[in-house]
C-alpha cells in the first residue's frame, strides 16, 4: 500500500488518464478549431458547435457520472479483496446509463430547434445548432457506454487502455473532421458543419468498439447481464442520483455562461466558445492527478488505510498545483498564438484575448478543486460533492455573474463568476477531508 502513494505510482496512473481525459476536449477543440477555419459563414459554424458543444458536455456530464460511482465501487471492494462480489456490477450499470441515453435522444431529437433557442441561438446560428446536433446525438449512447467502462478500468487500477482508447478516438476524430469539414476534391464533397458532426460520431463508435473489446479481453468483469441484480446496484443508483443532482448544478453554470456570451452577439459566443474549451482541455489535463486520486483514494479507504489517505492528498496538492501553474504559463507563452489557431476574426481574437488571461489564472485554483473532487468521489462521497456544488452554483456563481452582467461586464463577468464558482468548490473540500481522516489517521 506504501508504495501506491509515491510518485512513480501515481503517475503510472495519472499519465494516462490525463491522456485519456483529454480525448473528450480533443474532439470538441478539433471541431472548433476546424469549423473555425471553413471559407463558408465560419463565425456562425463555430458559435453551433460551441452551442451543440455545450448542450451535449451537460448531457455527458449528467448521465457520465456512472463512471465514478463504477470506479469508487470497484476499487474499495479490490481494497477489502472482495472484488469478486461486484463483477457484476459494471454490465448492469451499462444496459441501464445506455437505455436511458435513447430515450435522451428520442426525447431532444424533435425538439433540437426549441433546445438551442433556449440558448438564445437564432438565424443561422440555429440552423447549424440543429443539423450539427441531429448527426452528433446519436453517439451519445457509444460515449456513455465507453465512459462506464473506464469506470470499470479506473476500479480496476488501471488506466493504460483507456489511453488507448482514447488516443485511438481522438486520432481518427481529427482525420475525420479533415476528411470530411474539407472534403478531398473529386472523392469526397466537403460537408462543412455537418462533417465535423459525422466525424465526431464515427470516433465515438469506435472507441465503443474497442472498450467492450478490452474489457472483456484484458478484465475478469464481463458485459453480459445476469440475474440476480447487484446487492450494490442500489448503493450505485444513490451515487448516480446525487451526482445526476451536482451534474445538473455544474451545468447550470455552463448554460448561464454560454445562454449570456450568446446573448452580447455572435463575436462574443466564438470567443467564450474558444476560451471554454480551452478552459475544458485545461480541466482534463488536471484531471488526470484527480483520476489518481479517485483511484487510489477508494483502493485505500477500502483498506483502511487512513494515513496513507493523508499522505496521498498532500502529494496531490504539490502536484496539482505546479500542473496548474504549468497549464497557465504556457497558455500565457502562446497568448496570441493559441486564438489564432481556431479563427482569423478580428473581432472575435479581441474578445477571447481580453478574458483569456482569466482563464490561465484560474487553472491552479481548477487544480485543487478538481483533485479534491476526484478523491470525494473515490471515497464514495457523492452527497457531500452534491451539496458544495449546489452552493457554488447558486449561492457563489449565479448572483455574481448577475451583479457583473448588469454592470455590463460582458465576458469578464462570465469568467470572473467561474473563478469564484471554482474556488467556492475546491477550499471546503480540502477542509472536510481534513476533518474527516485526521483523526481516523491519528487513531490508527
Amino acid at each position: 500500500m506504501n508504495k501506491s502513494i509515491q510518485l512513480k505510482n501515481i503517475n503510472k496512473l495519472a499519465i494516462p488518464a490525463l491522456i485519456a481525459g483529454v480525448s473528450e476536449p480533443i474532439l470538441s477543440l478539433t471541431d472548433t478549431a476546424i469549423v473555425g477555419n471553413i471559407d463558408i459563414n465560419a463565425t456562425e459554424s463555430l458559435a453551433a458547435v460551441g452551442i451543440v458543444a455545450t448542450f451535449l458536455s451537460m448531457l455527458i456530464w449528467v448521465f457520465g457520472q456512472t463512471r465514478s460511482a463504477i470506479s469508487s465501487i470497484i476499487s474499495q471492494y479490490l481494497g477489502a479483496n472482495k472484488l469478486d462480489e461486484v463483477k457484476s456490477l459494471p454490465g448492469q450499470a451499462i444496459l441501464i446509463i445506455t437505455s436511458i441515453s435513447i430515450l435522451i435522444i428520442i426525447g431532444t431529437y424533435p425538439f433540437a430547434s426549441a433546445v438551442f433557442k433556449l440558448y438564445n441561438a437564432s438565424g443561422l446560428i440555429l440552423e447549424y445548432c440543429v443539423s450539427y446536433y441531429k448527426i452528433r446525438v446519436f453517439g451519445f449512447p457509444f460515449t456513455l457506454f465507453t465512459i462506464a467502462v473506464f469506470g470499470a478500468f479506473r476500479g480496476l487500477q488501471n488506466t493504460y487502455y483507456p489511453m488507448i482508447i482514447a488516443i485511438v478516438g481522438a486520432v481518427s476524430n481529427i482525420v475525420l473532421d479533415v476528411i470530411l469539414v474539407y472534403g478531398i476534391e473529386g472523392l469526397i464533397p466537403a460537408m462543412h458543419i455537418k462533417g465535423a458532426a459525422y466525424a465526431s460520431l464515427i470516433a465515438q463508435f469506435l472507441m465503443a468498439v474497442i472498450s467492450a473489446y478490452y474489457l472483456l479481453k484484458k478484465t475478469p468483469i464481463p458485459l453480459k447481464v445476469s440475474l440476480p441484480i447487484n446487492k450494490e446496484i442500489g448503493k450505485f443508483l444513490i451515487m448516480v442520483l446525487n451526482l445526476f443532482v451536482r451534474t445538473i448544478a455544474l451545468n447550470v453554470t455552463l448554460y448561464l455562461g454560454s445562454s449570456f456570451a450568446t446573448g452580447y452577439g455572435k463575436e462574443y459566443i466564438a470567443a467564450y466558445t474558444i476560451a471554454i474549451n480551452i478552459w475544458f482541455l485545461g480541466a482534463f489535463l488536471i484531471d488526470g492527478y484527480a483520476s489518481a486520486g479517485n483511484i487510489l483514494s477508494g483502493k485505500l479507504y477500502g483498506a483502511k488505510q487512513y494515513g496513507l489517505l493523508i499522505s496521498l492528498s498532500n502529494k496531490l496538492i504539490k502536484y496539482g498545483v505546479v500542473l496548474g501553474l504549468g497549464i497557465g504559463l504556457l497558455g500565457a507563452i502562446f497568448y496570441y498564438l493559441i486564438g489564432e489557431i481556431f479563427t482569423d476574426d478580428k473581432n472575435v481574437l479581441e474578445a477571447f484575448y481580453n478574458v483569456f488571461w482569466i482563464v490561465l489564472l484560474m487553472q491552479p485554483f481548477c487544480s485543487l478543486a478538481f483533485i479534491f473532487d476526484g478523491m470525494f468521489k473515490g471515497l464514495g462521497k457523492m452527497k457531500f460533492l452534491r451539496n458544495l456544488l449546489l452552493f457554488a452554483t447558486g449561492i457563489v456563481f449565479v448572483p455574481i455573474l448577475l451583479v457583473l452582467d448588469h454592470l455590463d461586464y460582458k465576458l469578464y463577468g462570465i469568467f470572473i463568476a467561474m473563478t469564484f464558482w471554482i474556488i467556492a468548490r475546491g477550499i471546503p473540500l480540502i477542509i472536510k477531508f481534513r476533518q474527516l481522516f485526521l483523526p481516523l489517521a491519528q487513531k490508527t
